[in-house]
């Protein structure tokens, strides 16, 4: 398939990049994503997912068709025209619409997992999408996520893991109850990363081989539920009255010191 220019914006192929919400997005279809950048469209072109159409411009044109192939609309226009078109500058010169990929159960992610991450409720897209990039870093087999977390397909949230969200394996949770009973079915140890009068310094926290760590929303924390599913609770040790991190800062220092 011949490169597609665009001079006007009647053509009903272009919906999925017309000023779309990531909501609107999900919900359109089986749903699907944007990919910004060539390097994010090259992963999640390497994590197996496919991809409906390409809006490029005039520099990353040939980059875009060498990516996706001769069978997916690559449309190029001027700058201008793209703005209007998706409500935001292409600074990163071409952006893909994916199709999402079904979510794999909790049960089949834990069955080969030793270290696995939990985020509730953690609303920022930008939170999440930092934590994607830590665990694709500094090491853990998958994230599991709330339903009220912010979804990682995103647009901010995958930019932000440079791409990592489409490599590390991650899915959705039910409530507490039937989450618990998954984790210690699965032999879970889980430490819940909050500031309570019981909680242990990381530097005192011995891991075990297989650990869920808990992370909660910014500014109120975890749940009184979140608390009280763990087995263990564990704070990062502070200096200079310091009591917390961003949930970003405080996933990268956890894993690192878990690992």
């Amino acid at each position: 398939m011949p490169v597609i220019p665009i001079s006007e914006l009647s053509d009903p192929r272009l919906a999925d990049f017309s000023h779309q919400t990531d909501v609107a997005l999900k919900k359109t279809g089986g749903g699907i994503y944007i990919a910004e950048s060539a390097l994010v469209l090259e992963r999640a072109l390497r994590a197996g997912h496919t991809p409906r159409s390409v809006l490029a411009l005039g520099n990353t044109v040939e980059e875009a068709v060498a990516l996706v192939g001769p069978d997916v609309p690559v449309f190029s226009g001027p700058p201008e025209l793209l703005e209007q078109l998706t409500g935001y500058l292409l600074h990163r010169g071409l952006i893909a619409a994916m199709d999402r990929p079904p979510l794999p159960s909790p049960e089949s992610l834990l069955a080969s997992a030793r270290r696995v991450i939990i985020l509730e409720n953690v609303a920022d897209p930008t939170n999440v999408g930092a934590i994607f990039r830590s665990v694709g870093a500094i090491g853990a087999d998958a994230v599991l996520v709330t339903p009220r977390c912010s979804d990682p397909y995103y647009r901010r949230a995958i930019r932000v893991s440079m791409g990592t969200v489409l490599q590390v394996p991650w899915t959705r949770l039910g409530d507490w109850t039937s989450t618990r009973e998954l984790l210690t079915a699965s032999g879970f140890h889980v430490a819940a990363l909050a500031l309570t009068p019981d909680a242990v310094s990381l530097r005192d926290f011995a891991a075990p081989e297989k650990l869920a760590l808990v992370l909660g929303a910014e500014g109120d924390g975890l749940t009184a539920e979140a608390i009280a599913a763990a087995d263990t609770i564990v704070q990062i040790p502070m200096a200079h009255g310091i009591d917390s991190l961003n949930v970003g800062a405080a996933a990268a220092v956890a894993m690192w010191a878990l690992n």
